[in-house]
């Protein structure tokens, strides 16, 4: 019974071809790593719209409270 054996040579083709791979995996994550930095700045813009909202809401319910006031003094005087 012959067992089975390797031979120590590589050839040109899987040379090629872990050249390949390894250049598709490099440009692969470069794409993957723009889209994240792409996100993370959208993210950030849309975390301070979101502060910017709040304050909003704030000086909205702040000028409710002072109409609120100026309706109850005329009524008042009425």
């Amino acid at each position: 019974m012959t067992g089975w054996r390797m031979e120590r040579s590589i050839t040109l083709g899987v040379i090629f071809a872990l050249v390949m791979q390894t250049g598709g995996a490099l440009i692969w994550a470069g794409g993957a790593g723009e889209r994240l930095n792409r996100l993370e700045a959208e993210a950030e813009l849309y975390e301070s719209a979101s502060e910017r909202l709040a304050r909003l809401e704030v000086q909205i319910q702040q000028a409710q409270d002072t109409l609120g006031r100026i309706e109850r003094r005329l009524d008042a005087r009425d």
